[in-house]
């Protein structure tokens, strides 16, 4: 019969490294007491030399060497039993640092890597009575002078750039007085931070937060984008929350459809491709993020279907990115010209499109350019760039790194108010005429039953608007096909024109005949000085 090795135990030291003993001492099945007894001597000698350190089995050694052999034996093998030391069999059973490498999913990793972003957010809202009889109790009666209690509300959000803006649905703080974001970190801390909404969207449910630091130069945990395509059907995925401020909330499922349509999800969202999951969505955890195994945000938790168990929505990241590229700029939220729209999904950020005449395009920034630093911040993604770079200020010079042609440049770019060229003033120099948007008092007092436009209210004598047959009182509906109802985006449509360029209008003339109004449409063109 041959004999087998006898392995002694992996030893595991406090700061989890492994330093594996092994003893080969031949073994034969059918062993006496004395044979036993023989083999505890040769473990005595070969651990008294290899296991000095260990003290306590040091004093068992020398107490019981002579006289309690079967009662080390025992010890020995109870001891030594969890790895397998008989028969060589070291796969049969698993070593404590093996058990927590095994527990170490990738759910496990990602939930890590992501949660630290995870913030719950509270909201009071302020609630009013009005109306003429409440007026007049309020007034007269001190029981009915005291405000209602106001309204409190709680969701989730995740943060997305070190400088603290938080992604979240508009439903979690529409008409908030007061936004409070709660952040709790990898060790179970939480901290409560004040915060403000910057900018959302209705038809998108996206709103985006920015968090109010309470020291200078404080930075934040941020989660990172999925790529807009990188989806698979069944794969697994995450719901991460923070509902009710007790902490991380996670539940788990599979990517059950990437194009789900749903007819009426209560609010009229322009979203034809939601993400549909398994994984539980529970109210307080909207505005959470939906993450893939790799810890990247794939969606935005937004709602649970009522009528089936185990249905959840998101908006897929392909969404939230159409709305930060309008809302997470400086033209949109600080009223600044940049003039160049960037990538949100190509590492680092590409410029995607420059206006003509805007400070970008007068410092030399084109199309194709990588934007890899701004005021020497390395900017990997579009968060990256439009987090640094809204906030600045006008009249304020930038600089900014970028690659062209493999070769690495830089240009100083200064962002300029919107409203010192974006005006009325831009427009009549281009026309020749005053036009003025089309508000819901002017469109009553002229019988008209839409607020989508602009009215002339004045023409210049010779001008290219009295040229093209325009006069005072007619109602501009679009401008070369598109729909405009500011003054700020009409004259941004006019600075990118040159001289003698044509723009093509569809007007509304109102004439009124009695009681009634006559409608009739028409369309012109329109030469540019």
């Amino acid at each position: 019969m041959h004999p087998t090795l006898l392995k002694a135990k992996t030893v595991i030291k406090p700061n989890r490294t492994k330093r594996k003993v092994m003893a080969h001492i031949p073994i034969k099945s059918d062993l006496s007491v004395k044979s036993f007894e023989a083999i505890v001597d040769k473990l005595f000698v070969f651990y008294k030399v290899k296991m000095n350190k260990t003290k306590s089995l040091n004093v068992l050694i020398h107490a019981r060497m002579k006289t309690h052999k079967i009662t080390i034996l025992l010890i020995l093998i109870i001891s030594f039993s969890s790895s397998s030391l008989i028969n060589g069999d070291s796969s049969s059973n698993t070593s404590p640092i093996k058990n927590d490498e095994q527990r170490l999913s990738n759910t496990v990793l990602a939930v890590s890597d992501v949660m630290p972003s995870v913030v719950n957010i509270a909201t009071k809202t302020r609630v009013q009575r009005v109306g003429y009889l409440y007026d007049w109790w309020r007034d007269n009666w001190t029981p009915y002078a005291q405000d209602l209690p106001p309204q409190e509300s709680a969701g989730s959000g995740v943060i997305i750039s070190q400088m603290g803006h938080v992604l979240t649905n508009v439903h979690v703080v529409r008409d908030a007085d007061e936004i409070w974001v709660k952040i709790t970190d990898k060790d179970g801390d939480q901290q409560l931070y004040q915060a403000e909404a910057i900018a959302g969207s209705l038809t998108t449910d996206i709103a985006i937060l920015k968090i109010i630091p309470k020291k200078e130069g404080e930075l934040f945990p941020a989660a990172f984008f999925a790529k807009e395509g990188d989806l698979l059907l069944g794969e697994t995925v995450i719901a991460l929350g923070n509902p009710f401020g007790l902490g991380g909330s996670v539940s788990k499922g599979i990517l059950s459809s990437k194009s789900r349509r749903i007819a009426d999800i209560g609010e009229k969202l322009e979203i034809p491709d939601w993400l549909q999951t398994d994984a539980s969505i529970n109210p307080g955890n909207s505005g959470g993020p939906l993450i893939n195994l790799n810890g990247d945000i794939i969606g935005i938790n937004v709602a649970v279907l009522k009528e089936g168990q185990g249905i959840g929505f998101a908006i897929p990241i392909k969404r939230v990115n159409q709305s930060l590229s309008r809302l997470f700029t400086p033209e949109f939220l600080d009223d600044n010209w940049f003039g160049a729209a960037i990538s949100t999904d190509e590492r680092p950020p590409k410029i995607i499109k420059i206006e003509s005449g805007s400070p970008a395009d007068k410092a030399g920034l084109k199309k194709g350019d990588e934007l890899i630093a701004l005021n020497g911040i390395r900017t990997k993604t579009f968060i990256d760039f439009s987090s640094n770079l809204v906030g600045l200020g006008e009249n304020r010079d930038i600089m900014i790194e970028f690659n062209r042609n493999m070769q690495s440049k830089k240009v100083k770019v200064r962002l300029i108010p919107e409203k010192a060229i974006f005006n009325s003033g831009l427009i009549r120099q281009k026309t020749g005429a005053i036009f003025k948007p089309l508000t819901s008092e002017l469109a009553d007092a002229l019988n008209y039953d839409s607020t989508n436009g602009f009215v002339i209210s004045q023409i210049d004598k010779d001008s290219p608007a009295q040229k093209a047959g325009l006069i005072p009182g007619l109602i501009i509906t679009s401008i070369n096909g598109e729909k405009f109802n500011n003054i700020e985006d009409f004259a941004r449509l006019l600075y990118a024109k040159e001289t003698g360029d044509e723009i093509n209008l569809e007007i509304v003339q109102l004439r009124q005949r009695g009681l009634f109004v006559r409608r009739s449409t028409g369309k012109l063109s329109l030469k540019l000085l």
